[in-house]
């Protein structure tokens, strides 16, 4: 029996608001605070509080507009928004960007599985567990969607769990209950509250930027999901909120508990502060969560790539072949194109391990941006065209739309002239003119 049902088919609505909720806080929470936190502690010391909460402001903005959107056209995914806002070109572009974006995120989530999985089986080869772990991520994303959806509730879960074990016992430290040199001092010494200036912070805010991507799950989710106009308003607001908290709170208490010129950059934060408690296999506990923080990320890139794929194909911007479902209404050729994409890049960083992920990693962020403006200026120009009024606005309109596009141009301008982001702002700024001459191509033969 033929596999695929028929040619043109609508992607199933199997999530549940549950679901939708813990994909964004996956697609969120990952490496970028378990790992990331490490990176952006050194940049900027204490101060990166404040780049977090920056950070969490802006995605506020972005994930109200894309609420208000998603109310005012329900069953329009962020990819339809954009179309209907600027066009073919335009949605092309960014569409494509977000695909390129989630296959580096893959590839690089893929390997650092494996990396991980190497910590209990030092003797087998890293490529030999990527391609185990790419293998049983690919097979979870061929069933119906509600069981994508249910196997990122718990993957979620336990990151969340592990965030709010984290926050009680480093209150516990913070407290004295534990020995250690944890000290409410530790905010102000060592350089003080800036040590490395409003440079370091702005830097730190770079990364930052980063870690917040995959807030806009959200809007991917959209079609499949369940009653969408009425709960994924209140999904953004409680989303957002969750997020800023367990990413402020943790590194307010690893500022606390490990001077900020201490913290290493070789194992994660997380762990350090585990390892002053005493508690025994401190270790094997943080090496698992870490592994289903990476795992969880690359599901969310299978679903984000091959569902991305299938709205280019409907909007005549990818080729019809990926409009093909099978019956539980699973884009197959998509996610058949990513699967061979992890291949490649799996075998890349066989080759060179050193060169390709720290090439690889300072990417992802350069699309995450672009795609944010697009969503505060597609909502910029809709906001006209709504029938009615949607029951959930973004307040202080325009005025806060055009704050949070301001100051993500003004990031994205840092990015691009920072000169330790070289490589990946070529191959990123290289990718962005091969996406817009090929949308030119596209649209002459329409």
């Amino acid at each position: 029996m033929n596999i695929v049902e028929k040619t043109h088919q609508d992607l199933k609505k199997g999530l549940l608001p549950r679901h939708v909720q813990f994909i964004a806080l996956a697609g969120m929470i990952g490496t970028g605070i378990f790992k990331g936190s490490s990176d952006t502690l050194n940049m900027a010391g204490p101060s990166v509080v404040i780049a977090y909460l920056i950070g969490g402001l802006l995605l506020f903005i972005v994930m109200a507009a894309l609420g208000e959107m998603a109310t005012a056209f329900p069953n329009m995914n962020v990819q339809h928004l954009i179309n209907k806002a600027f066009g073919f070109q335009l949605s092309f572009i960014v569409g494509w960007l977000y695909w390129f974006n989630w296959i580096i995120v893959i590839i690089v989530e893929i390997v650092a599985a494996g990396s991980f999985l190497q910590y209990w089986f030092p003797t087998v080869p890293l490529w030999l567990l990527s391609i185990l772990c790419a293998s049983v991520i690919i097979g979870i994303n061929l069933f119906q969607v509600k069981y994508y959806g249910e196997l990122e509730f718990w993957f979620a879960g336990i990151k969340i769990i592990t965030l709010i074990a984290f926050i009680i016992l480093g209150a516990l430290i913070m407290l004295g209950l534990f020995p250690s040199s944890a000290s409410f001092s530790n905010y102000t010494e060592h350089g003080g509250f800036f040590p490395q200036g409003i440079d370091g912070m702005l830097s730190a805010l770079l990364v930052v930027m980063f870690s917040y991507g995959g807030a806009e799950l959200i809007g991917v989710a959209v079609t499949e999901t369940k009653d969408s106009q009425r709960v994924i308003p209140k999904i953004i607001k409680g989303t957002v909120w969750r997020v800023i908290l367990f990413y402020v709170l943790p590194i307010l208490i690893i500022c606390g508990v490990i001077p900020w010129n201490q913290v290493s950059t070789e194992v994660s934060p997380f762990v350090q502060v585990f390892g002053l408690s005493g508690l025994p296999g401190a270790a094997d506990i943080m090496n698992f969560v870490l592994l289903t923080a990476v795992l969880s990320a690359a599901n969310s890139g299978i679903y984000a790539t091959s569902r991305t794929l299938f709205t280019l194909s409907q909007n005549g911007e990818a080729p019809k072949a990926f409009l093909k479902t099978t019956k539980k209404g699973i884009p197959l050729n998509g996610i058949f194109l990513t699967t061979l994409c992890i291949l490649a890049g799996v075998f890349l960083s066989y080759l060179y391990p050193d060169l390709i992920l720290s090439y690889l990693m300072a990417i992802p962020g350069f699309t995450v941006l672009l795609l944010w403006i697009s969503i505060c200026s597609a909502q910029l120009k809709l906001r006209k065209q709504y029938t009615g009024k949607p029951g959930f606005r973004v307040k202080w309109y325009p005025y806060t739309t055009i704050l949070a596009i301001t100051a993500l141009s003004i990031i994205f301008l840092a990015f691009l002239f920072n000169k330790q982001n070289f490589i990946g702002t070529t191959v990123c700024l290289v990718t962005l003119v091969i996406f817009i001459l090929l949308s030119f191509i596209v649209k002459q033969k329409k």
